[in-house]
């Protein structure tokens, strides 16, 4: 006899099912019938959680997105955010960056789709990481306190997703990540007062 799941179990085996999903078809094969019986579940019980395919897809990127987050702390704010922006840019030109590709690309249609992005999309993951790297800089005494601010923070991730923007495909040249960081990001941590 199987125990049938409610409440965070269930939730947490639809998400695992519809990230599954979106890893091997992508956000536009993702169907709820596909991952309805990927969770073993009902139709039903994911659209009492998410009212619509694109808040499910949103949500199990988001549970994608803060798996794999890195968090590296190696002494020294230089090498932690060449480390997050290599992974950021690794990130984008991997599967899970075409998940979001996808998302971005349906998301140009759906103006509710691009809202719950902006809401959901685990760019506050990202913000809070980098604001870990910040605070830890500070403590070391590499930065001045001051520095540990959100718009400091997201500077190097605005400007690899410039680079996206300008270049048109998923990877940055490495010597263009090291001038993010050499060249904007430490003079601004450093110049903050």
């Amino acid at each position: 006899m199987t125990t049938r799941r409610r409440g965070e179990e269930l939730e947490q085996a639809i998400l695992r099912a519809a990230a599954d999903e979106l890893r091997e078809s992508g956000y536009a094969g993702m169907t709820m019938d596909r991952v309805a019986t990927r969770a073993g579940t009902n139709k039903n019980a994911i659209y009492r959680r998410w009212p619509s395919r694109a808040a499910l897809g949103i949500a199990a990127y988001r549970m994608l997105s803060d798996e794999n987050m890195p968090s590296p702390d190696t002494g020294s704010l230089r090498t932690d955010a060449l480390e997050l922006l290599r992974r950021a840019n690794e990130t984008w030109a991997s599967p899970h960056g075409a998940i979001l590709r996808g998302l971005l690309a349906a998301a140009a249609e759906d103006p509710e789709l691009l809202s719950r992005m902006r809401e959901r999309s685990g760019a506050d993951t990202m913000d809070h990481t980098w604001l870990a790297m910040l605070e830890r800089a500070a403590a070391r005494g590499e930065i001045p306190p001051a520095a540990v601010h959100i718009r400091v923070a997201s500077t190097p991730i605005m400007l690899l997703r410039a680079e996206y923007a300008m270049r048109g495909h998923p990877s940055v040249p490495d010597d263009v990540l090291v001038e993010i960081v050499d060249e904007v990001f430490i003079p601004l941590t450093r110049g903050r007062r």
